[in-house]
C-alpha cells in the first residue's frame, strides 16, 4: 500500500482510541465527584481542572475560574478545539475516507454514521443536562468501530497498523490518565492528610480505564496506590496497561517489518527495547520516582510515534486531517 494511506489508516486507529478515552474520562471523573468523600473533590472547578489536564495537558491554576459549560463544550463538540470529542470523529473519518478502498464497507459506514451523528448533538443538551448521555453513546461507538475492525478486516499489514495506532493512543491516554489522578490524589492528601479515604481517587482511575472490577479479581483488596499503580502499568494481562500495550504494538511491528534484523533506533527497535525493559520492572522501582517515570514514558511513546512515521509512512504528505500530536 502507499506510506500515505498507511499513515491514514495508523491515525484513523489513534483518534478513534483518544475520543473513547477523553469521553469516559469526562464521564467518570465528573460523575464520581458527586460521591466523592471529601468537599475538595466534590468542587466541580477542582473536578473541570482535572480534565482539562487530561484532555489538553493544560495545567490550570487553583485561582482561574473555570466555566463549566465552557469546558463541556471545549472538550466535547467545540470544533475549534483539536482536542475535543467530535474533533477525534471528524479525523478519524477523513483518514478513513482516505483509505476507503483498504477497509471494509461495514467499518467505513459505522464511522461516517458515528460522525455525523456527533457532529449533530445539541451542544445546549450536552453542556445543560446529557452530558452523560453523549459520554455513553461516544464509548458505544467506539467500541462498535472496533468491533468491525476485529470482525470485518483482514488480520493482515492494514489490520496491524491500525492497531498499532490503537494500541500506542492507549498507551499515551492512560498514561496521562494516571499523570491526571495522581495529582488529584497529591492536592487531596496535601490538604486533608490521612483524613479522608485516600482509596476514592484510586478507584476512580480504574473505572476511567475499564480496569477497576479485574483489578478488584486480580488482588482481591480495596484499590490503593501501589496496586493501581502495578495493575495499570505492568500487568501484562491488564488489556489497558501499559505494559499489554507495549506487547501488543510489539506483536504488529513484526507484521509489518520486513526486516529480521532491527536497526537502531527504527521504530521497530524502539518499541522491542521498551517492551524488554517493561518485562523486568517492579513497581517499587517505579513508584519511588513515578513523576519522572511517567513524563519519560510519554517522552518515549510519542518518539516511538514519530519513528513509525518516519518508518513506515508518508509524514511529508500533507493531509487535509490536522494531526494533533501526541
Amino acid at each position: 500500500m502507499l506510506a500515505r494511506v498507511a499513515n491514514n489508516l495508523f491515525w484513523m486507529g489513534r483518534y478513534i482510541e483518544r475520543s473513547e478515552h477523553i469521553a469516559r474520562f469526562l464521564r467518570v471523573n465528573y460523575f464520581s465527584s458527586l460521591d466523592a468523600p471529601d468537599e475538595l473533590s466534590q468542587s466541580r472547578q477542582f473536578v473541570l481542572r482535572s480534565i482539562m489536564y487530561m484532555a489538553a495537558n493544560e495545567i490550570i491554576d487553583s485561582d482561574i475560574v473555570l466555566g463549566e459549560e465552557k469546558v463541556l463544550f471545549n472538550v466535547g463538540l467545540n470544533q475549534e478545539t483539536p482536542y475535543s470529542i467530535v474533533n477525534g470523529f471528524i479525523n478519524a473519518h477523513e483518514n478513513a475516507r482516505s483509505a476507503r478502498d483498504l477497509i471494509s464497507n461495514e467499518l467505513f459506514e459505522t464511522i461516517n454514521r458515528i460522525k455525523h451523528n456527533i457532529k449533530a448533538y445539541p451542544v445546549e443538551k450536552l453542556v445543560k443536562s446529557q452530558l452523560y448521555d453523549f459520554t455513553i453513546n461516544v464509548v458505544d461507538a467506539t467500541s462498535e468501530i472496533k468491533s468491525k475492525i476485529q470482525s470485518t478486516l483482514l488480520h493482515d499489514e492494514v489490520y496491524a497498523i491500525i492497531m498499532l495506532g490503537i494500541n500506542i493512543e492507549r498507551g499515551l491516554q492512560v498514561a496521562r490518565i494516571i499523570n491526571s489522578k495522581v495529582s488529584d490524589a497529591s492536592t487531596v492528601k496535601k490538604i486533608y492528610g490521612d483524613l479522608v479515604d485516600g482509596n476514592y481517587q484510586w478507584a476512580t482511575l480504574l473505572k476511567c480505564v475499564l480496569a477497576y472490577d479485574m483489578m478488584r479479581r486480580s488482588y482481591k483488596k480495596t484499590p490503593e496506590r501501589t496496586n493501581t499503580l502495578e495493575f495499570l502499568i505492568l500487568n501484562s494481562k491488564c488489556p489497558r496497561s501499559i505494559k499489554n500495550c507495549l506487547n501488543q504494538m510489539n506483536n504488529y511491528i513484526c507484521m509489518i517489518s520486513k526486516q529480521h534484523e532491527k536497526p537502531v533506533n527504527s521504530a521497530a527497535f524502539l518499541i522491542g527495547k521498551m517492551t524488554s525493559q517493561f518485562e523486568y520492572k517492579l513497581i517499587e522501582e517505579i513508584d519511588n520516582n513515578l513523576e519522572d517515570f511517567m513524563a519519560q514514558l510519554i517522552e518515549k511513546l510519542a518518539e516511538i510515534a514519530v519513528k513509525l512515521e518516519e518508518d513506515y509512512f508518508d509524514i511529508s504528505h500533507t493531509l487535509d486531517t490536522k494531526k494533533v500530536k501526541a
